[in-house]
């Protein structure tokens, strides 16, 4: 590499002579162009008859020599100076690196410091909450006054409100009594149970306020009852028809979720109902497969306790159910087989087929199903008569059909042809020989809008509102000793109390 003259004199020193006739000139680095360049170790010579001035101007010091620096003067006279220069260049490339690696490491550092003083403040505020869960945990510990005792200390507040209730109602109440007595007896052994809970389990106050709740609604019916003179009545007797139809139905009781989870969201449940043992009848839950369309599992439970604890089930596997249009009866499940018009007797205790029977004249396949709910063109229905089965024919074009079947061998034992088009209507169920048909008015209400009476003939239109937990109801299945509706919608499992009328049928429909 070659250096610039101009670049080497002012650290070295400066020679003088009588260049180009200027005698004891100073010679300084303007005296040389700028292309004069020499080696790193180069030989200065001084034209001959010219030496090198060793004056220097008037007020500049002789500059210092470098230890590097050598000079002679030949046998003609010139002077020659050499200059030995480094062997290596600065290493300008590698301070660069280094300064953009010192300027890297500068930022992430910035960035790790002010996480640090995140962390520093959440672990601040941490410690703030363990202190004050350390405290409540220590009055807890020391059995004073604490947030349980205190929720129950509300609970026995409510139930003195409601023997207050009870008590005003029976001042007041005109006529029979025997439902506010037993509702009476009722909160008094609620009361017993509040005390036995608070001195067995002091956390478990959930199954209470439930039945608290409860209660408050059956008192908020009676005194709404009672302002609206409506006529309250006894429930019929389990399994009798004693009574003028439907009246009204509860708000849904949430069972649970099916077993199979939230995609299962099409089938059936319910309780089985046997005339000869009506009290004893086994829980069914029947969830279709994720396409809504076939049956191929379903559990059954010998009580309500085993079913909400998803426990002691016996599940069973078939593979020619089709919609959500399941009914059990007498420990048989009654389905429609698969792709046709047929339906068919499933033996619960051996889960094999018993009888299979073409439906006279039934639509299948999404021909006529309910509204919102494919592939259940044959829905069977149980009620205090027996088994049913809802359907459509293209003779009825789409109207609703009801045929009595015979639970043995399935044989059609009486129809009846309503003036109600099937597709119309969400679901349907029956209660002593009466067809309900619901229609959905929201995404939370459906509405019993329309009966047909087997017993007489005569059909008609009510308005009975229906509260649901979610969007659409998939099947309903009513149960004549329970007097409730068995609902699956959208997976979950719900039931209803039914209210009746006590005037006769015919009377209550005009």
């Amino acid at each position: 590499m070659r250096w610039g003259l101009a670049f080497l004199l002012p650290h070295l020193f400066v020679l003088s002579s009588a260049v180009g006739g200027l005698e004891n000139r100073s010679l300084w680095t303007s005296d040389f162009p700028e292309a004069l360049t020499v080696a790193p170790t180069s030989v200065l010579t001084w034209p001959k008859g010219h030496a090198a001035a060793t004056a220097w101007p008037k007020g500049h010091a002789a500059p210092q020599s470098f230890s590097n620096f050598t000079g002679s003067v030949d046998e003609r006279g010139t002077c020659q100076c050499s200059v030995s220069l480094p062997d290596t260049t600065f290493p300008a490339n590698r301070v660069e690196r280094l300064e953009y690696i010192a300027h890297t490491l500068s930022v992430k550092f910035e960035k790790e410091l002010s996480k640090v003083k995140k962390y520093v403040q959440l672990i601040s505020v941490y410690e703030k909450k363990l202190l004050n869960l350390t405290v409540r945990v220590e009055i807890m510990e020391k059995d004073s006054i604490s947030y349980t005792e205190l929720d129950f200390e509300l609970i026995k507040i409510e139930v003195s409100e409601m023997k207050k209730l009870i008590i005003r109602l029976k001042e007041n109440f005109v006529g029979s009594t025997e439902i506010v007595d037993q509702l009476e007896e009722e909160i008094r052994n609620m009361s017993l149970l509040v005390e036995d809970l608070e001195t067995l389990d002091k956390n478990n106050v959930l199954a209470i306020r439930r039945e608290i709740a409860a209660l408050k609604n059956k008192l908020k019916e009676c005194e709404t009852s009672k302002e609206e003179n409506y006529p309250v009545i006894l429930p019929p007797a389990p399994g009798s028809c004693s009574h003028g139809g439907v009246m009204n139905i509860s708000k849904p009781s949430v069972v649970q979720l099916n077993w199979r989870g939230f995609s299962f969201l099409y089938g059936a449940w319910g309780r089985d109902y046997s005339p000869q043992n009506p009290k004893t009848g086994q829980y069914w839950v029947a969830p279709l497969e994720t396409n809504g369309r076939t049956l191929q599992y379903y559990r059954l439970h010998d009580t309500l306790d085993d079913l909400l604890l998803y426990s002691n089930a016996r599940s069973s596997q078939i593979g020619y159910g089709q919609g959500s249009g399941t009914a059990v009866y007498n420990n048989n499940m009654y389905v429609n087989w698969y792709n046709t018009g047929n339906i068919a007797k499933i033996n619960l205790t051996t889960n094999r087929v018993a009888v299979t029977r073409a439906l006279p004249n039934a639509a299948y396949n999404n021909r006529f199903s309910y509204a919102n709910v494919a592939w259940q063109d044959i829905d069977f229905a149980v009620d205090e008569h027996g088994l049913w089965v809802i359907y459509a024919t293209e003779a009825s074009t789409g109207n609703i059909v009801i045929s009595k079947l015979n639970d043995t061998t399935l044989e059609v034992l009486n129809t009846w042809f309503t003036k109600q088009y099937k597709p119309s209507v969400s679901n349907a169920f029956m209660v002593c020989g009466v067809l309900y048909a619901t229609r959905t008015l929201n995404t939370r209400t459906e509405e019993i809008f329309y009966y047909y009476d087997t017993n007489t003939g005569k059909e008609g239109h009510l308005s009975i509102t229906m509260n649901k937990v979610k969007e659409r109801v998939q099947s309903i299945n009513y149960h004549p000793f329970d007097q409730k509706l068995y609902v699956y919608n959208d997976g979950y499992l719900l039931n209803y109390n039914l209210i009746f009328l006590q005037q006769p049928q015919e009377t209550a429909r005009h």
